[in-house]
């Protein structure tokens, strides 16, 4: 009994000392810590004030401003979607005036579609790279088109990291759409090899997409 209590008084004497220095320190930084923690709060109020009185009322008018362009876009008038009219500042336009908003990173997307339709491939390219998405289906679609893009410039390494970055996003419908692209133009490169392994990879891992259906045959033909 008398070594139980001397360990809880030793413990007890432990646990003072720690106190006792750390009302120490308390009294010593006592203002530094103050100016911390006022300054930590500061932020906090400005983010959540940059937040609702700024970030919010810029998206309401971005949305606005982008159903408008959805319109035209819906009725394939691409180039009124992208520059705009009258009543509405149009995509290109929604991405500079609104870039820190989720629709001024919606437009870029949508200005990217736009100019790859209109055969302007370098800005397609340019405006593409500029949106980052969340949504696996739609961020895999633009990765994608970033790659048709460069097939129509006519260059075809880049086009294929694109083509094989949208693949390894792994999306059920898309990735096999990639990959029989990566592989075709792994093909025009002369790289038999890597195309061998895009028409696998769709005969082994989505053997149930359409792709699929006469991947065989494509698997033949590079392994002549």
């Amino acid at each position: 009994m008398a070594k139980q209590e001397t360990s809880k008084q030793d413990e007890l004497q432990q646990v003072e000392a720690a106190l006792s220095k750390s009302e120490a320190f308390i009294e010593k930084y006592q203002k530094q810590l103050i100016a911390a923690v006022a300054i930590i709060i500061l932020l906090v109020l400005s983010v959540l004030a940059f937040n609702n009185f700024y970030l919010e009322p810029r998206e309401n008018e971005a949305e606005n401003e982008m159903a408008k362009a959805e319109a035209l876009f819906a009725a394939d008038a691409f180039k009124d979607a992208l520059e705009g009219k009258a009543d509405f500042i149009g995509f290109k336009n929604i991405v500079s005036d609104y870039s820190m908003t989720p629709s001024g990173n919606l437009a870029a997307a949508y200005a990217g579609i736009c100019y790859f339709k209109l055969g302007q491939y370098d800005d397609a390219i340019k405006y593409l790279s500029q949106f980052d998405g969340k949504d696996n289906y739609f961020s895999t679609a633009v990765v994608g088109l970033i790659g048709d893009a460069y097939i129509e410039k006519g260059e075809k390494e880049e086009a294929v990291d694109y083509f094989m970055k949208a693949a390894d996003k792994e999306n059920d419908v898309l990735s096999a759409i990639y990959l029989k692209k990566a592989g075709k133009t792994y093909e025009a490169l002369g790289k038999a090899d890597k195309a061998l392994e895009a028409y696998t990879d769709i005969k082994e891992n989505y053997s149930k997409s359409a792709e699929a259906s006469d991947i065989e045959k494509y698997i033949a033909r590079v392994q002549k």
